[in-house]
């Protein structure tokens, strides 16, 4: 199994102090796995646990992993932010209290930086056969902005990806060697956009099949 070192867990969690996240989940998975799954931010969930993709879009996610034969022992999973960004906001209780509660949120441009060293590090380690992005925070961390999963998802692109260029730490520059990549919907998508389910297995079986074109 890989993780990260410690010193650069510890360099993103000293570049996020001050954001409006908390706690800090590791990348899982092996060394050389059929997939690198590339997510958003860690939900309340996988803090309890510190595991990626333990509460209800993770159920979902092993769901598409086993429609092509593979399980969580295969792949390594990780996501563009480690701690998880919240909001406060409030809650009605049945008995009609209102109560202020954390709820999680998209991770800004800032702590997406932040943290950039961190996927940088496993990309560069890890070597997996193919990356999937979960969602347009992954695929735009690794093909920038104009990069939107409704337009891609489903197809295996071959480009270079952004990595930070540590001389201007706010700079994402370009890599010289191209990655094979198949963006995909984030597995929660289905909860709030039922119409996403289709083109969401579609997509794993294309997984699927490029993955059994790589043997």
């Amino acid at each position: 199994m890989f993780r990260i070192p410690e010193s650069i867990a510890d360099l993103g969690k000293k570049r996020i102090e001050g954001f409006p996240v908390e706690g800090f989940v590791y990348g899982e998975g092996p060394k050389v796995p059929e997939l690198m799954l590339i997510g958003e931010a860690p939900g309340e969930f996988e803090l309890v646990d510190g595991i990626p993709f333990i509460g209800r879009a993770g159920k979902e996610l092993m769901k598409s992993l086993a429609t092509i034969g593979l399980t969580r022992e295969d792949v390594y999973i990780t996501s563009t932010v480690r701690s998880r960004p919240y909001r406060w906001g409030t809650k009605k209780e049945r008995d009609g209290t209102q109560i202020e509660r954390k709820y999680n949120r998209p991770p800004t441009q800032k702590e997406i930086l932040a943290h950039a060293p961190l996927l940088d590090y496993e990309l560069a380690n890890v070597k997996p056969k193919l990356i999937v992005t979960l969602g347009n925070i992954g695929l735009q961390r690794l093909l920038g902005k104009e990069a939107k999963v409704t337009e891609l998802h489903g197809q295996l692109l071959e480009r270079p990806i952004q990595y930070l260029n540590e001389l201007e730490d706010a700079t994402l520059n370009w890599t010289a060697e191209n990655y094979k990549i198949v963006p995909t919907f984030h597995p929660a998508s289905i909860f709030y956009r039922p119409s996403h389910r289709p083109s969401l297995e579609a997509d794993w079986l294309e997984i699927g099949r490029v993955l059994k074109e790589m043997k």
